[in-house]
């Protein structure tokens, strides 16, 4: 009882005593005025009793001293007593570092800018890392959500998938209804869609919006609440129920600048009247992370409403639905994996439009649950690896920063050697002293980590044009996030460990001797080896850097200027759906006649044509076909496929593909006349060889529609989806040229294709020149009709590579940042050892050294150097570079051209850098120098 009586009072004591020796430090002015007054009374005293014994007042004085001890050690203990010894250390090492980082401003300004775009660098690839790899949504509990299925594929599917990941709403109310380990599971379109939205009562022509089409338990599925109004709701999503939508608060400030009567208000959605009854969140973009995401949430009920002749609701056979649900806590996931996969297995065996060919695969399908906090990781997916790449390269700079850090510190401890000599000489620990430089180190770290924010800030906004080229918005802040400021203030930490702890153990090994003998007169052996090591370094670094972005580089203009099979020059690309404007099958052929016709009038206008899509424009439709006198496949998996589009007249002529048998596609081919398709060459050599396919039938799906289409032409191979894959087998049909089909999937395609999406016109002049006239052509056609995009045919081909574009430019900015960093690291070491070498090489020139001699002296240093960081550097590239070979095109990793070239840059780059030392220590006065020493 007692000692725990006790126990309490020491600890309630220590707790006392550090608490008083906490608020010391705020007084510490006033206490060292105390202090000394103290100091200077007790000395008074003992003087005074001195002198009064009979000594003289001098010799009373010194006596006192004596007797009384040093009054600076005194006063060490005094304040140890009273004040945290450690803090009180930390804070004189930083009023000493601050001090000194404030008289040398030149080397604070290199180290500081140094490390800001070592810092920055890394910072701005980790925002991009943490927004797409890491962040989760911005909904309620994000670790219950899951996602039936992983692959991302988009937008319609017919058949099985094998891993099913996509779905058809029939097959989503079944997995609604028999899945209880779900709280909530929510259904959206696997794609967006554009819809025609115009306030009723409001004057103009409607505007073009990014739909998404939702189930009724969407926002209560992510757990959202609505900024205004409300979101909706199971009673919004039934066939009878008024059409509503929710807008984008995004869309509410930028498009209706926060009108409140927005909310409750009427709009025409293609050319249906709906209410807009909330606006989401401010945070909330949607369950995907994408350019462009929604203005506008519309209820899966609403589908066939708003697109009555291409309605996929209620197929069950098409699948273009993603779903996620909100998993029960005690659930597991495995075992919910098992059930969903056996449900759908059901299901499709349930389904009688299923051939009996396939029914042997339905128990080989199956659902993979996948996390979905983050939403649907469509740009994790794509961008993963160039992240990978970019996080590397963006480490290799800031090493190199460090490097160079290292240098400048190194240099600066040398010159400063005599300081530190002198502190030993005095009794200063070598900790204190090693302490001391950490302390400068990490304040410069923390310095550069500062202006590496606006770096960083600059940087991500770089990124983010880069990457999402031609995106009118990307959900992504550039401004740094907490976890961002959180990396950062890491990171300057770390880099100050790594650039300022072998400096300081170095500087602190400083002989005491030299204080008495004097430091400036001799240099030690091998001091400048450390410095000249990480000038090697930084070298071969650099080229690893300079090597990968030459690939990438070259990668890019390979893509970039390779044969499409179709010209770009001079031509134009109109996004138009004349399904916003509420066009029926039955219209179409007038509105396509007219657009052709007006078009086509407009002074500069060489041909227009007019195609459900156009070349690269991330647009794909596929189907099996059967060819005429060729029996099915016995086995499902060796079904032929081929992609194809519909197309005017004039198609081919207008975008430059290249006719090589037989004739294109002309007036006369209308929906009366004889079925035709043109096919590529890839086509033919795949299901008519070593045959004339002139004349050939073939059709879609199964072969009792083998002859519905006779091949009247063959066209050259041309890139319409992937730039890196050789040209896939196509065929292109007339536009409105229709068949009839038992299968509704097929059927319901065969409809839809009819609607065009892309205008294509070849111009003389520079395309741009005619857009305004061309926006009034189509208005005065149709002032319902929006204009989706326009763009010339070369920009819509570019923006597929925007993720070769950002590598590659990212990977010459790091690359160029690298060397120059390494040229001022190498300028920095040459011109140093000059000044230090300065007798010396007075000394030189006195004897006979030819200024010629000196100069090739000093640039011998340097290309020794940066060869030796080229002979490290060479393989360091060559094992880096294999692992660029997935993101290469055209070539292979151990380019010899592209290697020699970096190597010859960087090594005429380190010559460039040493010129400047080199001159100035040929300029040496050997008089002058004499004198000096």
């Amino acid at each position: 009882m007692v000692d725990g009586i006790l126990e309490r009072e020491d600890v309630q004591g220590w707790r006392n005593k550090t608490w008083q020796r906490v608020k010391a430090i705020g007084k510490r002015p006033q206490l060292d005025r105390d202090l000394h007054d103290e100091v200077a009374f007790h000395l008074a005293m003992r003087e005074e009793k001195n002198r009064r014994a009979g000594m003289a007042p001098e010799a009373a004085r010194y006596a006192a001293r004596r007797q009384f001890g040093s009054p600076t050690s005194v006063k060490e203990r005094s304040r140890e007593m009273w004040t945290l010894v450690s803090v009180e250390g930390l804070l004189q090492d930083i009023r000493f570092g601050a001090r000194k980082l404030r008289k040398s401003p030149g080397f604070t300004f290199v180290a500081v800018l140094t490390l800001a775009l070592g810092i920055g660098a890394s910072t701005a690839i980790f925002s991009l890392i943490h927004t797409v790899m890491l962040k989760s949504l911005p909904v309620t509990s994000p670790s219950e959500l899951y996602r039936l299925g992983e692959a991302t594929n988009c937008c319609v599917l017919d058949g099985l998938q094998g891993n099913f990941g996509i779905f058809s709403y029939s097959l989503y109310q079944q997995l609604q209804a028999n899945t209880p380990e779900f709280t909530e599971m929510a259904a959206f379109g696997g794609g967006l869609n554009f819809l025609s939205v115009r306030r009723i009562g409001a004057a103009g022509q409607a505007v073009p919006y990014v739909g998404e089409f939702v189930s009724g338990n969407y926002f209560p599925t992510f757990g959202l609440r609505a900024y205004r109004g409300r979101l909706l709701g199971a009673s919004d999503d039934q066939p009878n129920a008024p059409p509503a939508a929710v807008m984008s608060y995004r869309t509410w400030r930028e498009h209706y600048s926060f009108d409140p009567s927005v909310i409750g208000g009427s709009f025409l959605v293609n050319g249906h009247p709906a209410t807009v009854v909330g606006v989401a969140a401010p945070e909330f973009f949607g369950e995907t992370l994408r350019r462009d995401p929604p203005d506008f949430w519309v209820p899966l009920a609403d589908e066939p409403l708003l697109r009555p002749d291409g309605s996929l609701l209620t197929h069950p056979e098409l699948h273009w639905l993603y779903i996620v649900g909100r998993i029960k806590p005690e659930a597991k996931p495995t075992q919910v994996e098992a059930r969903v996969t056996l449900e759908v297995q059901q299901w499709l065996a349930s389904q009688g439009q299923i051939p009996e060919t396939f029914r042997v695969e339905i128990a080989k399908q199956h659902v993979t649950l996948s996390p979905a906090g983050g939403g649907v990781a469509r740009l994790r997916t794509n961008y993963a690896d160039g992240l990978r790449v970019l996080a590397a390269a963006s480490g290799l700079v800031l090493l190199i920063a460090c490097a160079n850090v290292a240098n400048l510190l190194l240099a600066k401890g040398t010159a400063e050697r005599a300081q530190t000599a002198m502190r030993v000489a005095l009794g200063a620990p070598r900790w204190r002293l090693i302490r001391q430089a950490l302390t400068e180190g990490l304040m410069l770290g923390l310095l550069g980590g500062a202006a590496g924010l606006a770096v960083a800030y600059v940087g991500t906004q770089v990124i983010l044009s880069l990457a999402f080229r031609g995106a009118h918005y990307v959900p992504i802040d550039a401004a740094p996030s907490l976890p961002v400021l959180a990396f950062a203030a890491l990171l300057s930490v770390l880099t100050s460990v790594i650039f300022a702890a072998a400096p300081a153990w170095i500087n602190s090994r400083a002989d005491a001797s030299e204080a008495l003998r004097g430091s400036q007169r001799s240099i030690p052996e091998g001091s400048s080896v450390p410095q000249k090591s990480l000038i090697v370094l930084q070298a071969a670094l650099s080229l690893v850097l300079l090597a990968g972005a030459g690939l990438l580089t070259e990668s890019l203009r390979n893509l970039e200027n390779q044969q499409f099979g179709f010209e770009t020059d001079g031509r134009l690309i109109v996004k138009v759906d004349p399904g916003l404007a509420g066009y029926t099958a039955d219209r179409l052929d007038g509105l396509y006649r007219a657009l052709r016709e007006r078009l086509g009038q407009i002074p500069g206008v060489e041909s227009v044509s007019l195609s459900l899509y156009s070349p690269m424009s991330d647009n794909n439709w596929s189907s099996g076909v059967s060819i005429e006198g060729r029996p099915a496949p016995a086995n499902p998996g060796d079904f032929d496929g081929a992609s194809w589009l519909r197309v005017s007249a004039g198609y081919f002529e207008t975008i430059g593909t290249r006719l090589t048998r037989g004739r294109f596609l002309d007036e006369g081919d209308t929906p009366g006349s004889r079925h035709v398709a043109v096919i590529n060459e890839t086509f033919a050599r795949k299901h008519f060889p070593n045959a004339d396919p002139l004349g050939k039938h073939f059709g879609l799906g199964d072969a009792a529609h083998a002859a519905d289409y006779e091949v009247v032409g063959v066209v050259a191979d041309a890139k319409y989806e992937d730039a890196r894959d050789v040209a896939w087998p196509t065929f292109f049909r007339p536009l409105l040229q229709t068949e009839k089909f038992r299968d509704q999937a097929d059927q319901s395609a065969e409809i839809r294709s009819n609607w065009i999406h892309d205008i294509e016109l070849r111009v003389s002049g520079r395309p741009q020149n005619l857009q305004p006239l061309i926006r009034e052509t189509l208005a005065s056609i149709d002032p319902n009709m929006p204009v989706v995009d326009m763009m010339t045919f070369g920009e819509q081909v570019t923006r597929n590579f925007n993720q070769e574009r950002l590598l590659a430019r990212l990977a010459g900015i790091f690359g160029l940042l690298a060397l120059a960093l390494a040229s001022i690291g190498l300028y920095g070491m040459l011109a140093y050892n000059v000044a230090r070498r300065r007798q010396e090489i007075g000394i030189r020139m006195a004897l006979g050294a030819a200024r010629s001699g000196i100069l090739r002296m000093v640039l011998g240093e340097a290309l020794l150097l940066a060869g030796l960081g080229v002979a490290v550097g060479i393989p360091c590239a060559l094992a880096a570079n294999h692992l660029l070979i997935s993101m290469l095109f055209g070539l292979k990793p151990t380019n010899p051209v592209i290697l020699s070239t970096v190597t010859a840059f960087l090594l005429l780059v380190a010559m460039a850098a040493a010129c400047f030392p080199a001159h100035q220590a040929s300029a040496v006065d050997p008089m002058v120098a004499l004198r000096h020493e």
